[in-house]
């Protein structure tokens, strides 16, 4: 038995190679971190260590839960998030059932490449463009409303814009690298429905709504269920950047509420405890998600 694992071994050599890096970035960055989680516990000292830092017991626990900010700061992400949710996380589906359908191969191909590409924009160089495109005295907009004899709207300092920049950006980021699975999922399904369809009758749109968003759906289930536990985080850098006096009454989020008052301020305990509050709920709203989806649909993660 232990001779078949080392030739299964040996003989898939390659692919288990190409695995390494990832357990590496899994081992360094996801669990041992995790050692550090009785930082909460501690007035956590970085050069003193946990052996010359206090311990404090449910200190930051007790002062994050009864910050009467926690709960606004809550509420923000959970909006923006829940935006997100039934905004941006459908797009890429929807790009890619309505990729699916066109048939001018190098023109798909090409709108593929170009879906793709922002991607690969750092969110410092977005946030860049935003600001270029949005601001109030040298934006292009602000030019164009100049041109048309209107006052420029300072859409970054206001709070009501603040969801829909975020919502728009983040879909022009996202919708085509997104869709990429999606589109590995279509290609996935049996040619030969669509051919039974189309002897039987069935126009293009008549496949897409019996065969192609059913063959999809376990798919967007399960993407959906992982979203769902990220309820509570958000995109960090983008919002921190975002953020102005102005806007933080809406912009304020929990993780740079976390990154603020411990990581800012050195206050690492209470970073860990907010940081590790945010897990637990994430993971509770996994398993809610995960049991609902569950019973509904009969697709699931576990």
């Amino acid at each position: 038995m232990r001779k078949r694992v080392f030739n299964n071994i040996w003989l898939n050599r390659y692919i288990y190679m190409m695995v390494v890096p990832v357990l590496i970035y899994m081992v360094l960055f996801k669990y041992l971190p995790m050692y550090f989680l009785r930082a909460s516990l501690y007035d956590f000292k970085l050069l003193k260590g946990f052996e010359g830092s206090k311990f404090v017991g449910l200190k930051w626990f007790e002062r994050m839960l009864s910050s009467p900010e926690l709960w606004r700061y809550i509420r923000n992400t959970l909006t923006l998030n829940s935006l997100s949710l039934l905004i941006c996380f459908p797009m890429p589906m929807i790009f890619a059932l309505l990729l699916n359908e066109v048939r001018n191969k190098p023109y798909k191909k090409i709108v593929q490449t170009v879906s793709y590409m922002p991607h690969f924009i750092s969110t410092v160089v977005l946030v860049s463009m935003i600001n270029n495109i949005l601001s109030p005295s040298l934006g292009t907009l602000a030019k164009i409303y100049k041109l048309l004899g209107k006052t420029p709207i300072n859409f970054l300092s206001n709070p009501d814009y603040f969801y829909g920049i975020n919502i728009v950006s983040g879909v022009w980021q996202t919708v085509g690298w997104n869709a990429i699975i999606y589109i590995s999922a279509i290609s996935s399904i049996d040619q030969t429905l669509y051919e039974a369809a189309r002897i039987d009758g069935a126009n293009r749109w008549k496949q897409t709504l019996y065969i192609t968003i059913p063959g999809v759906l376990p798919t967007f289930v399960l993407l959906l269920i992982m979203q769902i536990g990220q309820m509570l985080n958000c995109v960090f850098d983008k919002i921190y950047l975002l953020q102005n006096t102005l806007n933080l009454q809406v912009s304020e989020m929990l993780p740079t509420y976390i990154y603020k008052v411990g990581i800012e301020s050195q206050k690492y305990g209470l970073a860990t405890a907010g940081g590790l509050f945010n897990s637990v709920l994430s993971v509770i709203l996994v398993l809610i998600a995960n049991s609902i989806s569950k019973k509904v649909s009969e697709i699931s993660l576990f």
